[in-house]
């Protein structure tokens, strides 16, 4: 049955004429971002209770008075602050014989909220309607920002005993596992509560990687946010076992399983958007490594304009990525923004008149518009694989992963010598460096020189946080190290960030980009065509006007965008 309008439900209910729908119409095409229910309190039409009253009665929904309800201590326990805040919700009552949590929420159209919270707490959820004052209410008082730490949850879990004496008949000294105990660790608030807290922590704080490690006498957790990794407060070593069989429940992976690597993902909706959590398990000496890869399609900045490209290399880049057919390829090492530089381009290229197929391992964001296709060689469908099927899906450009062999090389350069343009990326460490790896790949020169236009070199360096920016004094000592002299920099200003709350008190926050941009012009032709070695290649492109990494690198800390000591960490010497 399909659900009723809210204005329709306003009129039904008598709380508002035809005429004042009509007007809280117009409004909304003037507010497209705003909800209806909003707009018409704003507009005087209606009031909280009233709104309550219309949620209820068009979701089909029970409504509840939070003032008028006892909330138990236990119950709000069961939620961390950041999770309460994040959904806007209260925990009312919780039914342990059918499993079933009881919450008051002020935006029940939001249906993935309870989708959401299932997959986090392990509850089946019943909603009821509260309004936005009485949540915004409880939360003040119950749930206020850092009222709870990692800290204080480990330091809970410590004194647990409980906890601990269920983590013993789980896992007996024999080696042999109880499902039933085991389960029910999995399933425990205490350790729910703290993975909750270190999952919603790593995406607050955009971090690409969460890593759950155990030791003999330690399990680490570590954050990996712009590049660097960050230890948390480390739980104690027995909630290793706890702690690495629930991620495993929430990806549906086997939990009897300790001896073998094991693959799974987790989709979750946070704040609206989706997240993709990517689990890797890898058994070790002193127990199963965890790694979960943060994939947050909020996050990627898909806009050439944003990423940090020099306005000559992105008039550049963008003549050659608009031409009908070659190869551009994009190289560096694992983590330095290639498929986010390449998803840039192609969100650009994406128009009606354009087929744009991606094969890709794995699909990290998707584009509407763009034929994606996900990489499994476990069951043969490898790159070289699906690249000959996509030239029979007529496309105008093809973006291919990542060039891992002769064989998808050889395909690669097909599609492009019969019209194709391919986009695609390479490990390597600068961009003159590529048509060595080529070459080495077997791949003839006069094939190289036909297919490649472009290469385009990049790394990933941290931003000075612009809260607490501040002038210094540059280090004579990597000054060295960059083969300057203080003669040199006479005059040029240096920045650093002394460290603040939004920071995190390192200083640095987000990231940009350093590029090189080499284009295959002919005397470039010449020299792949006669076999010539990286440092001739190197030379003549300097010459034609390339812009090293490191030359990139310096222009930004000039430009205070970023520190002396992370561009000489990110690039070598010419």
């Amino acid at each position: 049955m399909a659900i009723r309008r809210l204005g329709q439900v306003f009129v039904d209910l008598g709380l508002i004429t035809e005429e004042q729908l009509e007007m809280l119409r117009e409004q909304k095409q003037h507010r497209p971002g705003d909800l209806l229910g909003q707009i018409a309190i704003s507009m005087g039409l209606v009031n909280d209770d009233q709104l309550i009253q219309a949620l209820g009665e068009q979701l089909g929904m029970r409504t509840v008075s939070l003032a008028a309800t006892a909330l138990d201590a236990n119950i709000l326990a069961l939620m961390t602050p950041e999770m309460a805040q994040n959904y806007k919700i209260i925990p009312i009552s919780l039914d342990k014989e059918n499993n079933e949590l009881t919450i008051a929420m002020s935006q029940p159209q939001n249906l993935y909220i309870c989708d959401e919270l299932r997959n986090f707490l392990g509850y089946n959820i019943n909603p009821l309607v509260a309004t936005d004052a009485e949540v915004q209410k409880a939360l003040d008082k119950y749930y206020t920002p850092g009222s709870e730490s990692v800290e204080s949850i480990i330091a809970a879990l410590e004194a647990d005993e409980a906890l601990s004496k269920l983590t013993q008949e789980a896992q007996k000294t024999s080696g042999a596992i109880d499902l039933t105990s085991l389960e029910a660790l999995a399933d425990s608030a205490p350790v729910r509560k703290l993975l909750n807290m270190v999952i919603l922590m790593a995406i607050r704080d955009r971090a690409s990687d969460i890593h759950f490690e155990p030791f003999e006498t330690e399990f680490k957790i570590r954050i990996r946010a712009d590049g660097q990794l960050y230890e948390l407060v480390p739980p104690p070593r027995h909630l290793a076992f706890a702690i690495t069989t629930r991620i495993k429940v929430m990806a549906n992976l086997d939990i009897a399983e300790r001896r073998l690597p094991q693959d799974g993902r987790i989709e979750l909706t946070v704040g609206g958007h989706p997240v993709d959590l990517r689990v890797s398990v890898l058994p070790t000496l002193f127990g199963e490594s965890v790694v979960m890869r943060v994939l947050d399609r909020s996050v990627v900045m898909l806009d050439l304009d944003k990423i940090g490209m020099d306005k000559e290399i992105l008039a550049s880049f963008r003549t050659i990525m608009h031409r009908p057919n070659g190869i551009i390829l994009v190289t560096g090492p694992t983590g330095s923004g290639k498929t986010t530089t390449l998803y840039a381009a192609l969100s650009e290229l994406n128009s009606i008149e354009e087929k744009l197929i991606t094969t890709e391992d794995p699909v990290e964001y998707d584009i509407d518009g763009i034929v994606q296709i996900p990489i499994d060689s476990t069951i043969g469908n490898t790159f070289a694989q699906c690249l000959r099927s996509i030239l029979r899906q007529d496309p105008d450009r093809i973006l291919v992963g990542e060039i891992r062999d002769l064989e998808t090389a050889e395909i690669a350069i097909q599609a492009s010598l019969t019209g194709h343009m391919v986009f695609s990326t390479l490990h390597t460490n600068d961009a003159p460096s590529t048509v060595t790896r080529l070459r080495d790949m077997g791949i003839p020169p006069f094939l190289i020189t036909a297919t490649l236009e472009a290469v385009l070199g990049q790394r990933l360096v941290r931003r000075i946080c612009t809260e607490c920016k501040e002038e210094t004094m540059p280090n004579m000592g990597l000054l060295a190290d960059m083969d300057m002299t203080p003669d040199e920099v006479l005059g040029k200003k240096f920045y650093r960030g002394r460290g603040c709350p939004t920071c995190n008190n390192t200083g640095l926050k987000g990231r940009t980009g350093l590029y090189e941009f080499l284009v295959i012009n002919d005397r470039l032709r010449d020299l792949i065509n006669q076999g010539c070695s990286t440092e001739k290649l190197r030379d003549a492109a300097l010459q034609g006007g390339l812009t090293p990494l490191r030359t990139s690198g310096m222009t930004k800390v000039y430009a205070g965008e970023t520190t002396l000591d992370e561009v000489v960490r990110e690039t070598v010497a010419e």
